[in-house]
C-alpha cells in the first residue's frame, strides 16, 4: 500500500504540479510485472523478482502522452503480491520496452573505488570490469543491486545505463548532455 498508493501517487503528484502528465501503475495492474518469490521456502516472505514484463500497458500510457510511475510489484499465477527492488524493475521495464538508455538516481556520486572519496568515481564500468569489482568489494551493499540492474539493462539491449547523484541540480542534463558526465556510465563491453 506505501509503494502503490502513499509514494507513487506523490511522485505522479509532482511530476503533474511540474507541467508533466503523470499516470501511476502498479506492476499488478495489466499484469505489467510478473514474479515469483525470491526464496521458493518462503524465508523472504513476499520478497519477489521479477519472472516477466508485459510491456503494453507501458506502450499504451507513453503512446498517449503520459509518464507512467511503476510501483514495483508484482504478482504471481496464483495473484500472491511480491514487493520488488525497484532498481531491477527498472532494468527489465527498459529491456523490455527496449529503451536507449536508463537512468539510476541515487543518493550517491555513483560507482566509487573509495566509498568515503567521492573524487574517486568509476565514470565508465565495463560490464566485463564488474566481477573484479565485485571480488574486490569495489561493488557492494547498495550498489550491488544497481550495478546488477545496469549490467542486466545493458546486456539486455539498452544502449546505456547511468548511475547519478539525484540531489544534484540538473544532474540528468549533466550526464547525458556533457562529455565527461558526472556519475557512472555502465557500458556493455
Amino acid at each position: 500500500m506505501v509503494l502503490g498508493g502513499k509514494v507513487n501517487k506523490e511522485i505522479v503528484m509532482g511530476l503533474n504540479a511540474s507541467g508533466g502528465r503523470a499516470v501511476g501503475i502498479s506492476g499488478k495492474d495489466g499484469n505489467l510485472i510478473q514474479a515469483e518469490p525470491v526464496d521458493a521456502s518462503g524465508a523472504m516472505g513476499f520478497a519477489g523478482r521479477v519472472k516477466s514484463i508485459n510491456p503494453e500497458i507501458i506502450e499504451t500510457v507513453i503512446e498517449n502522452g503520459y509518464i507512467p510511475v511503476i510501483s514495483p510489484i508484482g504478482t504471481d499465477e496464483k495473484q500472491e503480491t511480491y514487493n520488488i527492488n525497484a532498481d531491477l524493475v527498472a532494468a527489465a521495464v527498459a529491456v523490455a520496452i527496449n529503451a536507449d538508455k536508463l537512468v539510476l538516481l541515487t543518493d550517491v556520486p555513483g560507482l566509487l573505488r573509495d566509498p568515503a572519496d567521492p573524487d574517486s568515481l568509476i565514470s565508465i564500468l565495463k560490464v566485463s570490469e564488474v566481477a573484479d569489482y565485485v571480488a574486490d568489494g569495489t561493488i557492494a551493499g547498495g550498489m550491488l543491486p544497481k550495478i546488477k540492474c545496469c549490467v542486466e539493462s545493458v546486456t539486455g539491449g539498452v544502449g546505456r545505463t547511468h548511475i547519478i547523484d539525484g540531489r544534484l541540480a540538473h544532474s540528468i542534463l549533466l550526464e547525458i548532455f556533457t562529455d565527461q558526465g558526472i556519475g557512472t556510465m555502465v557500458v556493455n563491453e
